[in-house]
């Protein structure tokens, strides 16, 4: 029960703040979308703490500042490659392990992966995630192990 109330907060808070709209009707027809939502997620079995992980929400609150700062250093190396072609450039693919012990961490940190510029997760198996990186430097950054190590703190269980 605890995680249908988590993911119908989750909804109608998400729904209100795209929405814009707070005229009787138009909250009438969002907590009903809201209710069916929940309703069919419920039916299909996948309600869990997996799917609603919200357990992890003390430590994203940590864990996203430090990612949207990765994500800005990224962003800046990238933009320099490209005002300056004559930067070099050296497409690397590669394979990292993955410490995470869950499925979710390990989601989660081939997602952060993709989501810093010059890094892209194309594959995970296992334990083990398959990484292109623009530059040399950008793939010793991810076998470095920050980001492994502050995913893996993040899954820990409460």
């Amino acid at each position: 029960m605890f995680h249908a109330i988590s993911l119908s907060v989750a909804l109608a808070v998400l729904w209100i703040l795209l929405s814009g709209h707070t005229e009787s009707h138009l909250l009438a027809l969002g907590a009903l979308s809201v209710v069916l939502s929940v309703g069919v997620v419920r039916a299909l079995g996948i309600l869990d703490r997996e799917t609603i992980p919200v357990h992890l929400l003390g430590r994203a609150l940590l864990y996203w500042p430090w990612l949207l700062w990765e994500i800005v250093k990224a962003n800046w190396d990238v933009a320099k490659i490209i005002a300056n072609p004559s930067l070099p450039i050296s497409p690397t693919m590669m394979r990292v392990r993955a410490s995470q012990k869950t499925d979710l961490g390990k989601a989660i940190y081939a997602n952060s992966i993709t989501l810093t510029p010059g890094t892209l997760s194309v594959g995970l198996e296992g334990d083990e995630i398959t990484i292109h990186a623009l530059t040399r430097a950008g793939a010793d950054g991810v076998v470095e192990g920050t980001m492994d190590r502050k995913v893996t703190e993040l899954e820990k269980a409460p």
